[in-house]
């Protein structure tokens, strides 16, 4: 399909997918006039058309993917891959990629490489409605978001087709189309706990010592644990995204004491790690994410992710093209980028927690039960289901940390890529195994 039908089509209002349908429904007539050209050899070959997306396994989830390829005529093949072990395919084997499921602050190490390609928002039919907190960096009331760590907006645009910078502020070529992103908090099992939890802090409590854990991502875990010795008052950062070679020190200095103490059950790697070890009892307090606690409640055993007075750790998600796409899987994946934005996605990760870059469509697909819980603050008037039909939460519940706006609206940093990136890697490496 050429730019110039791409642009009538727009301007008339009838999307891409809807094109190449008309574009097939004449594919007789050229045939039998003679004239045949590359837009009905495209429609014609499109359900041929297999797109590979790689990425967490928070993030790529069969079930979207199949809803998707039944949607779009063509297949798209799910892959998880968790960002570390993404980041390495994309520099090193980018062939094997066609769609990468990229956290923002991993943008941050592998656009550099030039093997992607960048998003054309002209040809994102609903960028502009996508949410100010990823498009811009601008909170609800128009205020700049925190900028401590990888604010997503830093990353998010580049200055040209050859670049391999980021831009310092909006233009017409994004580094990835944004999905997805959360507001990251302590999951505790208030059964056990048995009292109210309010601050960070509590992460490092001697109450809960041998009954804590910490994420072993070093680059997320040490931002824990420097949220909870901020809050213990142990030190003030500039940056907790961007610590100095000071500040590392003094954070893994304290967490080998910690450590030596006992007060860590456990890091862990993998979600199925903390569901079993929040869901078991052996630790009652520890990072986590979203859809563990959703998994853990699943099971009809108490889990909150807790909102805390200092704030949530925040991340987000971005679909980045593969600099090898063109032609016909160039056009195929822009159409499920467009797909991605329409609500289906955005309502089944609304059910494991997680937000949708375009809020409106993701609540015009969930109920009225479900919007008022997951995205307005509101207790829930039936019981809530996860995404596979699971009961997770009891009618009467409200969720944890209140509406979208109030856990969005309280992102004290995001994740991120530090300066000092190796040498806070080697000294949390030395914590770990001390």
């Amino acid at each position: 399909m050429s730019e110039k039908m791409a642009s009538k089509a727009a301007a008339q209002g009838v999307t891409r997918r809807e094109l190449l349908k008309g574009t097939a429904a004449l594919t007789g007539a050229a045939v039998g006039s003679g004239v045949i050209g590359a837009p009905m050899i495209w429609a014609q070959n499109l359900k041929d058309v297999t797109l590979n997306q790689v990425g967490p396994s928070y993030s790529v989830i069969a079930d979207i993917a199949e809803k998707a390829s039944a949607d779009l005529g063509f297949k798209i093949v799910p892959q998880t891959s968790e960002t570390t072990q993404l980041m390495a395919k994309v520099v090193n084997q980018p062939e094997t990629i066609d769609i990468a499921d990229l956290e923002f602050w991993g943008l941050q190490k592998v656009y550099r490489s030039g093997n992607l390609q960048p998003v054309d928002i002209t040809k994102i039919k609903m960028w502009g409605d996508i949410t100010p907190l990823m498009r811009d960096g601008k909170s609800f009331d128009g205020s700049d978001m925190a900028r401590q760590g990888t604010l997503p907006v830093k990353v998010l645009y580049t200055d040209s087709a050859e670049s391999t910078e980021f831009a310092a502020a909006p233009t017409g070529l994004a580094t990835a189309m944004p999905t997805i992103y959360n507001a990251d908090t302590l999951g505790i099992r208030p059964d056990l706990v048995g009292r109210e939890i309010s601050s960070w802090v509590e992460l490092f409590n001697p109450e809960f010592k041998g009954k804590t854990a910490l994420v072993n991502i070093p680059s997320i875990g040490i931002m824990d644990a420097a949220m909870a010795l901020e809050a213990r008052g142990d030190l003030k950062y500039v940056d907790k995204g961007n610590m100095t070679k000071e500040e590392i020190d003094k954070t893994i200095d304290a967490l080998i004491a910690l450590k030596k103490d006992g007060q860590f059950r456990a890091f862990w790697s993998t979600f199925d790690e903390s569901v079993n070890l929040m869901a078991a009892g052996e630790v009652v307090i520890q990072s986590m994410w979203s859809p563990a606690v959703t998994a853990v409640k699943s099971r009809n055993i108490p889990c909150v992710y807790q909102g805390l007075k200092e704030g949530y750790r925040g991340w987000g998600v971005g679909m980045g093209l593969m600099r090898h796409l063109e032609g016909i899987k160039l056009e195929a994946a822009y159409e499920y980028l467009n797909w991605y934005l329409t609500g289906w996605q955005g309502a089944f990760i609304a059910r494991q927690g997680y937000y949708s870059s375009v809020p409106e469509t993701a609540k015009a697909n969930l109920s009225e039960n479900e919007r008022g819980y997951w995205y307005e603050g509101k207790a829930a008037t039936e019981d809530i289901k996860d995404p596979y039909g699971n009961i997770m939460d009891k009618a009467g519940s409200s969720r944890d940390g209140g509406s979208f706006e109030q856990r969005m609206g309280n992102i004290a940093c995001w994740n991120a890529v530090m300066d000092e990136d190796r040498y806070m890697i080697q000294r949390w490496n030395e914590f770990v195994s001390s």
